[in-house]
């Protein structure tokens, strides 16, 4: 859509943290009223621009190569996953925080799946516990604002946080 294409050149040009909803919908050529009829909120817009990349990184550790998909050993898997969502994160780190500025975006259908498919991993590997409450610590060190805290104040690099997190995940 208009919006959509307005919304990625804004974004592309400035970071998602300068551009306004009164930017977007000036680009496209329509109220704002519209932005929201058809977004809801900033969020869910933000969280829109990164449904291709976010679909993109699911079908990879649900249905592509080993060690990231299927076929290799959970253990192998799980931290395939670990590094790979770091990366992502990391790359896509601008819109993930302003796609968390809304509470609910942290219980969308993507975290939901991502959840879900930690704790598959989890129970395959045969880790005892509370699996739920693993699944949720392994993904909050995954967690945008967390990334971006550790890089600037932590600090941390991208290899040393993917390493603490597989170190976690081994545990």
């Amino acid at each position: 859509t208009l919006l959509l294409e307005a919304a990625r050149r804004l974004v592309a040009e400035r970071g998602p943290d300068a551009v306004t909803t009164d930017d977007i919908a000036t680009a496209a050529g329509v109220g704002k009223g519209t932005l929201f009829r058809r977004f809801g909120s900033r969020s869910a817009l933000m969280i829109e621009l990164l449904d291709e990349d976010e679909k993109a990184h699911q079908h990879a550790f649900l249905f592509g190569p080993p060690p990231l998909g299927p076929g290799a050993p959970p253990l192998e898997r799980l931290l395939a996953y670990g590094r790979a969502r770091l990366e992502f994160v990391h790359a896509h780190l601008a819109l993930l925080l302003e796609a968390n500025r809304d509470p609910n975006a942290r219980f969308n259908a993507p975290a939901t799946l991502h959840h879900r498919h930690l704790r598959v991993l989890l129970e395959q590997a045969g880790t005892t516990g509370d699996l739920d409450a693993q699944a949720a610590a392994l993904q909050a060190l995954l967690d945008a604002e967390y990334v971006q805290h550790q890089l600037r104040e932590g600090g941390h690099t991208l290899p040393s946080l993917a390493d603490a997190w597989e170190s976690v995940a081994r545990k």
